[in-house]
């Protein structure tokens, strides 16, 4: 029979599992509320008022005032039904809920887990950094949301980005945590030995086409040069003036965003192939059925991502996409760990 510690730690086990469930789920529906253009729908920080959605018509009809009053309505939208706020409202209501719930279910049992001192002091401290990073994202949420309600009719691509960017970390740290817990050990993910490095500038790459991927998103930049392998009839976009290698950081050129966003990709394929080199030159026998993971989603990432444009971004294969590199960013760290261990 399992002693009193055992089922503390399998309970413990269980709640990053859910956690990781209910993270993986919030970023799904942030991207379908970035896809739909609805995150500037509630127009207020509501961190107690706005737990229930509008009861009565009075209510939708104060919430759709305060959005008849920020630019996307008024440059955008100034046709809306109040029938099309509410889809657009229901998108942020369940993104902002959903962010709620975590951060509700992460604290309390975590606050359990600590008082209890029967879990490992290492997952702990692990939980309160996650904990920090859950109400750091609430705040980065909002800032986001903010720089869309005065001058812009969409929120900046910048703060887009660092939301994202955080929501990934998070759920990287917590499947590295569950990673621990279930070989009963705790690995450090940072061991600055040579070995290492291959990995490591594997996840820079990949983090770092994450950040681009924002750029695209919040600059809708997939609207234009809708063709592949090209970008219409060139291989680099024919409206951009490169006059400096400072233009090549412009960050807020549609087209050059997607350029790079195209070819950070190539160039994650083309390492991800070298690390596969090196694993079986080495015949590192352990991380073959990860790598076999790891090569997979980099292959559908690529096909979605190319039939997400040409497609002319149809939601679905959009958010099939960012699913995807999910499943990307868990299955490279699966192979990180299986390396270390």
């Amino acid at each position: 029979m399992p002693s009193h510690d055992q089922k503390i730690n399998k309970l413990f086990y269980y709640w990053l599992l859910l956690s990781l469930f209910l993270v993986f789920a919030m970023i799904i529906v942030g991207g379908l509320t970035r896809l739909t253009n609805s995150g500037l729908s509630i127009t207020e920080w509501e961190l107690f008022q706005g737990i229930l959605p509008p009861m009565n018509s009075q209510e939708w009809e104060e919430y759709f005032d305060l959005y008849k009053k920020i630019p996307q309505y008024i440059l955008l939208n100034n046709t809306m039904t109040l029938s099309e706020f509410k889809t657009i409202f229901y998108w942020e209501y369940y993104h902002r809920f959903l962010g709620r719930i975590i951060g509700i279910f992460f604290l309390f049992p975590l606050l359990y887990f600590y008082l209890t001192k029967k879990i490992n002091k290492k997952y702990i401290f692990i939980c309160f950094i996650i904990l920090l990073l859950i109400l750091t994202q609430g705040f980065v949420g909002w800032y986001m949301v903010k720089s869309g309600l005065i001058n812009n009719v969409t929120v900046s691509h910048y703060r887009l980005s660092l939301h994202l960017i955080i929501a990934f970390f998070i759920i990287s740290i917590i499947f590295w945590l569950i990673l621990n817990v279930k070989e009963k050990t705790y690995n450090n993910f940072f061991l600055l030995i040579k070995d290492n490095y291959l990995f490591y500038f594997l996840f820079v790459l990949v983090y770092l086409q994450i950040i681009i991927g924002a750029f695209v998103s919040g600059l809708d930049a997939g609207l234009i040069y809708q063709t592949w392998p090209l970008m219409d009839k060139t291989y680099f976009p024919n409206d951009v003036n490169i006059n400096s290698f400072t233009d090549y950081l412009d960050f807020n050129n549609h087209g050059l965003v997607q350029f790079i966003h195209r070819n950070l990709g190539y160039l994650i394929v083309l390492y991800v192939a070298l690390v596969g080199y090196i694993i079986f030159i080495k015949n590192l026998r352990k991380l073959f059925k990860p790598f076999y993971l790891v090569s997979f989603f980099i292959i559908l990432q690529i096909i979605l991502g190319i039939l997400t444009l040409i497609s002319g971004l149809n939601i679905y294969l959009a958010s099939s996409h960012q699913i995807c590199s999910l499943f990307l960013i868990l299955s490279l760290v699966n192979l990180y760990y299986h390396h270390i261990k």
